[in-house]
């Protein structure tokens, strides 16, 4: 597959032009170092899982630092801890911005050191596996909803290599990357609960359940669920609570993120499966919610995400919070919308006072349902004929 510029470059150099350093995390294989490596061609590259690049900082590392003082690129670098102490002294002596970037297959939440030693030192930044208008006019773009975005997967063209790399991906994961963190959870449990998940994907996470059926306190389960969202592999959208006289859920929905690696778990093969497949709508909310999020942190300042639901089950699937505005969004398999669909969209806005609101469907036309509410294409969004924020 040839070469795919990435949104978040352009990112990159900004944060670089306001900090000594950056720190890019995301799951591993999404691209972190191809991306870095080409925004930043000419800068020394060092891989902490190359052995040799490893005894090199291991040897003398203040020294290595010393003799690296800017245009530095350090990947795997949550394997050294002591690395992120000492260049807090070295973007403390030294000079400048954009001098080093770190490249992470764990979130900060696994790699403690980031907040202990380089707070206010770096711009922190989160790459994810290709998005769908990343592969806009590319060969792969119809693959990238049923094979998710991971590079190695849509590389690929054989179905059963990619069913035998996401087979790989998730064994190295729980078995070598986890560990390698310091987390010593049971690789079984672990893989148990990721598969269990695929069943409550885009529903109301329900702790206490999945404990049971693991037969582990429900503590136990919350921890677990901690190391599989700092490793990139779920999200847990919270609900969004506002001063309104009505009794919201208290509970989280749960999402697979990359929808690759949600239908293997779940035992689907080929893209044909999908279409019988129960979850099919739940599979197709979980991919736009996802890219939505990653766009919004791309274009927005700190956003906030939450979906709406009140107890009597009215919902809205995602709400973005851009300072004191809040954008609400409804998606829908297929490209029947009318006004009895939206009915939890207008009661959500009627209650927090929104003055527009959209549902994203898989359909091919927009069209104005009222004057509040635009149904749109996720295709029209994903091509950018219709920018949401």
């Amino acid at each position: 597959m040839n070469f795919i510029h990435r949104d978040q470059e352009q990112r990159l150099r900004r944060l670089l032009r306001a900090f000594p350093g950056v720190l890019l995390t995301g799951p591993r294989q999404c691209g972190k170092s191809t991306m870095t490596k080409m925004a930043l061609a000419g800068w020394d590259f060092f891989d902490l899982e190359r052995p040799s690049d490893l005894s090199l900082l291991e040897a003398d590392l203040e020294g290595f630092l010393d003799a690296h003082p800017k245009r530095l690129i350090i990947d795997e670098a949550q394997r050294m801890p002591a690395l992120f102490s000492a260049l807090r002294h070295a973007a403390d002596k030294g000079k400048g911005k954009g001098r080093f970037v770190l490249l992470g297959s764990a979130g900060p939440a696994l790699m403690r050191q980031v907040s202990e030693s380089l707070a206010g030192r770096v711009g922190l930044m989160e790459l994810t596996p290709f998005l769908s208008c990343e592969l806009t006019g590319s060969t792969r773009a119809k693959d990238r909803w049923f094979w998710g975005g991971f590079p190695p997967v849509l590389a690929l063209r054989d179905a059963r290599l990619r069913g035998e790399w996401f087979a790989a991906y998730i064994s190295t994961l729980l078995e070598r990357d986890l560990p390698a963190l310091g987390i010593g959870l049971p690789a079984g449990r672990l893989r148990r609960l990721w598969t269990m998940l695929t069943h409550v994907h885009g529903q109301l996470l329900n702790v206490s359940d999945l404990a049971r059926s693991l037969g582990v306190s429900s503590h136990t389960v919350n921890g677990d669920l901690d190391v599989l969202e700092g490793a990139y592999m779920i999200r847990r959208l919270s609900p969004y609570h506002a001063n309104v006289q009505k009794r919201l859920t208290k509970s989280s929905k749960l999402y697979l993120r990359d929808t690759g690696l949600l239908h293997f778990l779940a035992g689907l093969r080929k893209p044909t499966e999908l279409v019988t497949w129960p979850k099919r709508g739940h599979s197709f909310e979980g991919l736009v919610i996802e890219e939505l999020a990653t766009l919004a942190h791309n274009r927005l300042v700190h956003p906030e995400l939450f979906f709406w639901r009140t107890q009597a089950g009215a919902e809205v699937d995602l709400l973005i919070r851009d300072g004191r505005k809040v954008l609400p969004i409804e998606v829908k398999l297929g490209a029947a919308v009318d006004h009895r669909s939206v009915a939890g969209l207008r009661q959500c806005m009627a209650d927090l006072g929104l003055k527009r609101g959209w549902v994203i469907t898989s359909g091919t036309e927009p069209r104005t349902l009222s004057p509040e509410i635009e149904v749109v294409p996720w295709r029209m969004i994903t091509t950018g004929e219709i920018d949401l924020f």
